[in-house]
């Protein structure tokens, strides 16, 4: 893979210190989620770039093979038989990758870079995450799953203990509670520390929620 993928930048302050690289959903685009930026309350807390990616138009199986952004196919929605495009997954986190390694060569370590995503972009931030080399600052999963649990085989040493926040909309009915609480059980066994919150929303985000995850940013971030 040798192009970035094209993204939405945005920076709360001069001279950025740290890098939140945030993931649409399923047939959306990076502009979803800039809505969110001033909403987080971030004026205090040192710079961020934000980068919101647009995922590449596929073939979705699920919705009877229409051409649309897509971080990977979806082949079947139903929650006790989800069969999963795991070369997709592998494409998309070697895209992410990227994006961070091009953070880490304008100054930002990757220590300082935070992963976001919603629904089946949340599901490619977990992935990416989990698995990465070096130590990323955190991960944000709102509205998702982990996809493939086999993929974490590959679980990084270094992130072991990275930060996550996780959400759901307790009247999800499209990515369901139930996927997004066995996400957090799987990690929580497997040792990561998981701030797991619930919202009384459908498959979105609400104000509460973005606070939230604006104070967690902000208890992590430091001034270099």
């Amino acid at each position: 893979m040798d192009t970035l993928l094209p993204a939405i930048e945005i920076e709360s302050g001069k001279n950025p210190q740290y890098a939140v690289i945030w993931l649409h959903g399923l047939g959306a685009d990076g502009s979803d989620f800039v809505p969110v930026v001033p909403e987080l309350g971030l004026e205090d807390a040192p710079g961020v770039r934000f980068i919101f990616p647009h995922a590449p138009e596929i073939p979705v199986t699920c919705n009877g093979g229409y051409i649309m952004p897509a971080w990977y196919d979806i082949i079947s929605l139903d929650k006790h038989s989800r069969r999963v495009d795991e070369g997709g997954i592998l494409h998309s986190r070697a895209a992410i990758r990227q994006l961070i390694e091009r953070e880490i060569e304008r100054g930002i370590p990757s220590e300082r870079i935070f992963l976001a995503g919603f629904s089946q972009g949340g599901a490619i931030a977990y992935t990416t995450a989990l698995t990465h080399p070096a130590k990323l600052a955190g991960v944000i999963a709102l509205s998702t799953y982990i996809p493939s649990a086999g993929l974490l085989a590959e679980a990084s040493a270094v992130n072991r203990d990275i930060p996550v926040f996780s959400a759901h909309g307790s009247d999800d009915d499209v990515v369901s509670i139930e996927l997004g609480l066995a996400a957090r059980d799987l990690l929580v066994e497997r040792g990561y520390q998981v701030e797991w919150q619930v919202y009384p929303m459908p498959h979105s985000v609400c104000i509460e929620e973005v606070q939230a995850i604006g104070v967690w940013l902000k208890s992590r971030m430091v001034s270099a």
